[in-house]
């Protein structure tokens, strides 16, 4: 009687089945694990010691954020630099940040940003990507939005931008006014601040080098 081939031997495929679902376990508990850490927000003591987290504390509403390419890497990456006054103050404290950020993803929730907007990878394209929205150069000191808004910071102008649209038209697809409150609008800004410091991995792509990414052009 001639040998049975080991591929047509159910005790093989029987075996092979349980050591391939027995690893896939092993290694989804793995990566669960590790996203678990990777995504965990930092606090006020990560920023104040320079621990550098892929999602910082809320109090790095305090800090200054820039998109600068990482060499090692292969893209751009959040850099975390020195106070910076936000809404005329330096000195949020852990709870009054996280507060604002809640405030301001309760905004975005509540006016359903992400119908127009991506975040973070989730939402549509119809509008710009807020990923790296507070990173826009439209919005720098040397930018058009804060002359448009006559506004002397860059928060101040997208807050007012957030809370009167309509007056301020910058693409063919304008953004409708949404009755966004002055505390809503600096929640809001809160909420696009933190997510800018946010370690993407380098999404968008290239973002330090684009212009005007929220007025379109």
């Amino acid at each position: 009687m001639a040998n049975k081939s080991v591929w047509r031997d159910n005790r093989f495929w029987r075996r092979s089945a349980t050591w391939i679902t027995g690893f896939a376990s092993v290694l989804l508990i793995w990566l669960t694990l590790d996203t678990s850490a990777q995504i965990s927000m930092g606090n006020d003591a990560d920023l104040t010691n320079g621990v550098r987290k892929r999602v910082p504390g809320p109090t790095v509403i305090n800090y200054k954020i820039t998109y600068e390419f990482d060499a090692k890497r292969g893209h751009e990456v959040p850099v975390i630099g020195e106070k910076e006054k936000f809404f005329g103050r330096d000195d949020y404290s852990e709870e009054e940040a996280a507060a604002l950020l809640h405030l301001g993803k309760l905004g975005v929730q509540a006016k359903n940003c992400m119908d127009c907007h991506t975040l973070l990878g989730n939402g549509a394209y119809y509008a710009p990507d807020l990923t790296k929205a507070w990173l826009d150069p439209a919005w720098q000191d040397d930018g058009p939005m804060q002359a448009m808004t006559n506004q002397a910071t860059k928060e101040e102008a997208i807050a007012m931008f957030l809370q009167h649209p309509d007056e301020y038209p910058t693409h063919a697809r304008m953004m409708p006014n949404l009755g966004i409150t002055a505390k809503e609008a600096k929640g809001i800004v809160a909420f696009l601040k933190h997510m800018s410091a946010i370690d993407t991995n380098g999404f968008p792509r290239n973002f330090g080098r684009m212009k005007g990414a929220i007025n379109g052009k």
